[in-house]
Formats: structure tokens, C-alpha cells, sequence
């Protein structure tokens, strides 16, 4: 699933979010591309959803569109 990430400022921030989303269970994958503003997560839906993971990225400081 492809979304957009708000308030990244440098390519660690990229990089926490990425490690953060990659180990939480049910996700298979994660890549967030700094330039873009955007983030790519593969998870399973019957063990984590979108929302959840949005949750947890702002926890961080960023939000998911």
C-alpha cells in the first residue's frame, strides 16, 4: 500500500520510520523514500492494519495520508 508521510525533514527520518513500520507483526515490508515523501508497507490485514500503523508513525511525529 502506497501513502504519503508529512513532516519528514531528512533521509533518518525516512529511515526511523521504515525500521519502526518493518518490525511491527504483520509486516512483510516496508520503504519510505525521503525525497518523495512517500512510504510503501506489505502487511498482512489480519494482524495489523493501516490505521494501526499510522498510529505508531505518529508517535514518531509524522502522519500518514
Amino acid at each position: 500500500m502506497d501513502v504519503n508521510i508529512a513532516g519528514m525533514h531528512c533521509g533518518a527520518c525516512a529511515t526511523g520510520i521504515q525500521m519502526l513500520v518493518s518490525g511491527m507483526d504483520g509486516v512483510a515490508g516496508a520503504f519510505v523514500d525521503y525525497e518523495g515523501k512517500k512510504g510503501t508497507f506489505e502487511f498482512d490485514e489480519s494482524k495489523v492494519s493501516l490505521d494501526k500503523i499510522k498510529q505508531e508513525v505518529a508517535t514518531l511525529g509524522y502522519s500518514i495520508s
